[in-house]
């Protein structure tokens, strides 16, 4: 655990060389840093693998809200410095990838490459977020997980893989509903769009081809914003992409890390 700056425990969990470059994941709203089980092996091979869990999920505290992509990413920097770190390599999606962008805008020092998976920088309308917000705490995030899912994975996917969508759905259950709705909050509030044309770290965005949410098309405006940004577009695959089609995903990932 590392406590942040506003007394806030945060799980982490590290692997390799420590002389290794450092790999920092950072997960999606409703999971945990198990999200990334899948690309352990692959990169554990290159790099020192850090991971940890968003304020309000997984193993970390869960406090009252409000929570904010500002608070949020100082929670990373909390982590970095509390590991003793320089500079990592970012991988996030969804909300991790909110995050990247925020690392990418404010504190571009700590960062060698960052990877933008699946993620917005601005997710209207507010109102949405805010009625997932009330139905996690009046009812908890069980009345939610199934059209969660839904949006998470294609038919295809359901289908062939029941037990990994069995794996979601306890880490979706498993997540604190104060955690979430905070979360939901924070994301319905965000607006960063005006900051992506000012992010320097070389960039890859990575997108699942059937991702309904934030869609190729909103995943490639982030990549015509910031100068010099990669695009990845996976086949065969929804919002968590890197569950849907590992091998792509890391293949992908690893050769824009190791150029």
């Amino acid at each position: 655990m590392i406590t942040t700056d506003d007394g806030v425990r945060i799980h982490v969990e590290t692997s390799g060389d420590e002389s290794l470059p450092v790999v920092m994941f950072s997960n999606s709203l409703a999971l945990s840093l198990a999200m990334w089980d899948a690309q352990m092996p692959a990169f554990g091979e290159r790099f020192r693998i850090v991971r940890y869990d968003d304020r309000g999920h997984g193993k970390s505290d869960a406090p009252k809200g409000p929570y904010t992509i500002d608070r949020l990413g100082r929670d990373v920097l909390c982590v970095i410095d509390g590991l003793g770190l320089d500079r990592v390599n970012w991988i996030g999606l969804s909300k991790g990838g909110m995050l990247g962008m925020w690392l990418g805008s404010n504190a571009p020092e700590r960062l060698e490459k960052l990877v933008l998976a699946d993620t917005s920088p601005h997710m209207p309308p507010a109102e949405l977020w805010a009625g997932r917000a009330k139905t996690a705490r009046e009812k908890g995030l069980g009345v939610l997980a199934q059209a969660t899912l839904e949006r998470w994975f294609t038919p295809s996917f359901f289908e062939t893989h029941p037990e990994e969508i069995e794996r979601i759905r306890r880490l979706i259950l498993a997540t604190p509903p104060e955690g979430y709705a905070s979360s939901c909050e924070a994301l319905g509030a965000m607006d960063q769009r005006d900051d992506l044309a000012g992010i320097t770290t070389p960039t890859l965005a990575v997108v699942g081809a059937d991702d309904p949410g934030t869609t190729p098309a909103v995943v490639k405006g982030i990549a015509d914003a910031i100068p010099g940004a990669t695009l990845a577009v996976l086949p065969q695959a929804s919002h968590l992409c890197n569950i849907e089609q590992p091998g792509l995903f890391n293949r992908a990932v690893l050769d824009f890390l190791t150029v």
